[in-house]
């Protein structure tokens, strides 16, 4: 009979309930009939191991309080089966991000405000399980050969891990969450991302078919706002997603939903968003929703808002309308055809009815704050011009920017496609004025 290993006087209660930790850990692995453990899901499977645990903390029983041996049934269940120290952290609704700079340094975001969370791995082994754990669930790889990846959890967060040697503290993780309740539309009102005469304007725009890009820089809320725009889309329309890491949630009964795929270990396999927006095409799409323009995939999705596939929807990051429209005029360049800038704009001007503008405010709140029209081209130039936007006024004493949402005056050109599509806005929606202090 193996020797048991006892803690040491000098050990600290955190060190030995670590030890005990890892033995009872140890003891399940070996006690588990995974055969038959395979065959159960979710919470059966849990209560049937909890059981197990519990009967193995009696060996220790000694050693720990109730309140420990809790605890250590949680933590044993959550490494065993769930994603580590990070359960805890996935458990808290009001966290919006999970920034990991290495086992012993992780940060999380909540109510607009980043802090230092006293969560911790065990080590750098330990973290870099957790990572592959996530990762492999979705068919994806990390090692040293592939040492960046995209992931995405069961909720739907999104994942990005990058771990040494080009992370030289040790892994770095970055979690951008989708809970299974995403934020709807009276949320976003209520938060004051936006006033309901631009709802009302938004939704005439889906309803008629426009093609919509939202732009915002990072954790600015575009794919939140995304989710949200989208669910004004008829039911009875055949949506194609295209994403890098799934993680829109439309509540449609016709989505198809693809996703990119990295390369082999030989580098061999890869699947691009490009590929993807051409194969797209070929399946009767009413409308494409790409994730995130990142490259030259933008000038397949303009191609083929420009051929019929109205009422498509995408995300890029731009800190401006007029950035978004760069952005759009470099990232179609990277197709790599050889075409003159003026053919370019005028792509993006006849493929582009609406950019939406979102924001992320100095202390955390998110707003859009602008909706503006793309007009057209004169000369050379893609005509832009407001028709909402968010005027920020200054800090507040919580630290929090605040302002004003205004209506410039101007009625959108594109109101007869609206009336057409049986979207009827009153006249005094676009009468200048202040709408909202937020």
């Amino acid at each position: 009979m193996a020797a048991r290993t006892m803690p040491g006087k000098g050990e600290s209660r955190q060190d030995q309930f670590e030890v005990i930790k890892t033995r009872i850990h140890g003891k399940l692995v070996d006690k588990l009939d995974l055969s038959r453990v395979g065959d159960m899901k979710g919470d059966a499977l849990r209560r049937e191991i909890r059981v197990v645990i519990e009967h193995l903390c009696d060996a220790d029983e000694a050693l720990l309080n109730r309140q420990e041996r809790e605890r250590i049934v949680d933590e044993v269940l959550d490494e065993t089966f769930g994603l580590g120290p990070l359960e805890l952290i996935l458990k808290d609704p009001k966290v919006s991000d999970i920034l990991i700079n290495g086992p012993k340094s992780i940060y999380v975001e909540k109510g607009g405000q980043m802090v230092k969370t006293d969560v911790e791995f065990r080590d750098g082994k330990h973290l870099l399980q957790i990572i592959d754990r996530i990762v492999s669930k979705v068919g994806r790889r990390v090692d040293e050969t592939c040492p960046m990846v995209d992931a995405r959890l069961e909720d739907g967060s999104r994942v990005n891990a990058i771990i040494p040697p080009l992370a030289l503290d040790g892994a770095a993780v970055s979690i951008r969450r989708f809970g299974s309740n995403p934020l709807k539309l009276e949320d976003l009102l209520n938060y004051k991302a936006f006033t309901p005469e631009m709802v009302m304007l938004l939704e005439g725009c889906i309803k008629a078919r426009l093609n919509c890009i939202i732009a915002g820089g990072t954790g600015s809320g575009k794919t939140t706002l995304l989710n949200t725009l989208s669910s004004f889309i008829g039911h009875s329309d055949r949506i194609v997603t295209i994403e890098d890491a799934a993680e829109l949630q439309l509540q449609q009964d016709h989505v198809v939903r693809l996703e990119t795929r990295p390369p082999n270990i030989e580098g061999n396999g890869a699947v691009t968003a490009t590929d993807l927006v051409k194969n797209a095409l070929r399946m009767r799409p009413e409308r494409i929703i790409i994730g995130e323009c990142r490259g030259g995939e933008t000038l397949d999705m303009l191609q083929a808002m420009n051929t019929g596939h109205d009422g498509s929807l995408t995300t890029l990051h731009a800190n401006t309308p007029r950035d978004a429209i760069a952005r759009l005029e470099t990232m179609v360049m990277m197709a790599g055809f050889e075409l003159p800038v003026k053919a370019i704009r005028q792509q993006i001007a006849g493929a582009v009815d609406v950019l939406i503008q979102a924001n992320r405010l100095q202390g955390g709140p998110r707003r859009v704050t602008a909706i503006t029209e793309v007009v057209g081209m004169e000369q050379d130039t893609i005509v832009l011009q407001d028709i909402y936007k968010f005027q920020q006024k200054g800090i507040g004493e919580d630290g929090k920017a605040y302002g004003t949402f205004e209506c410039s005056g101007v009625r959108p050109t594109f109101m007869d496609k609206l009336e057409s599509a049986g979207v009827r806005l009153p006249s005094s929606a676009f009468r200048e004025r202040t709408m909202m202090h937020a």
